[in-house]
């Protein structure tokens, strides 16, 4: 692909580093921009200034915040006796939609993935075992994709948790094997939430 102006290959080549962006379609999103006026192509690029320097992990559930604290885990409107486990952001945006779920959450940061060299270390496991070792927590709800490295995941977690005295669930298998979740409609999530199973019976089946 041959460029007329350096400063416009340089900006596809940044775009289309972004997943599932190839040339072509960086090409196309930056030609649209440049047609944009400068005060909304300067609206996005502040955002994205502000996202990188003021963007931060919750300290207590590790999900993105603005504040040191989400809003989700100051609430006094959240059950704070049940920890819903899931891998990202994304996975704690589609189980609020469902409005099912009341309790907090505990964001892993991604799944335990020996192809792509993810191990436990590499995610919050040790940080959420600290939080069911405050004495607070009596249930945690593993909401995992159901996929081969999320049942991974889920296992490798459930034995870490197993000596604890709480309750460990998981979400029932309305949601078909391979998903993930956050590509599951809110109905189905909703009932898999509300309908969650032991975790030792979901082993069987």
């Amino acid at each position: 692909m041959n460029f007329s102006s350096k400063l416009l290959e340089n900006a596809v080549n940044e775009v289309s580093q972004l997943p599932g962006i190839g040339k072509r379609t960086a090409l196309r999103l930056v030609l649209h921009l440049l047609k944009q006026s400068k005060t909304h192509t300067k609206h996005l690029t502040t955002a994205l200034d502000a996202l990188v320097e003021q963007v931060k992990l919750c300290k207590s559930c590790y999900s993105i915040s603005d504040v040191e604290v989400c809003e989700i885990c100051s609430s006094s409107q959240r059950n704070k006796e049940i920890i819903c486990v899931v891998e990202d952001i994304r996975d704690v945006m589609a189980i609020e939609n469902t409005v099912q779920f009341k309790g907090l959450y505990h964001v892993l940061g991604g799944r335990i993935s020996p192809m792509e060299g993810v191990g436990p270390h590499n995610l919050t496991i040790s940080e959420l075992i600290e939080r069911i070792e405050s004495g607070v927590v009596k249930e945690v709800v593993l909401a995992l994709s159901s996929t081969m490295e999320g049942d991974t995941t889920n296992f490798y977690i459930y034995k870490q948790l197993q000596k604890y005295q709480i309750t460990i669930s998981t979400i029932a298998r309305g949601i078909s094997v391979g998903d993930e979740l956050q590509y599951t409609d809110e109905v189905t999530l909703g009932r898999s939430i509300a309908n969650r199973v032991p975790f030792g019976d979901s082993l069987a089946q």
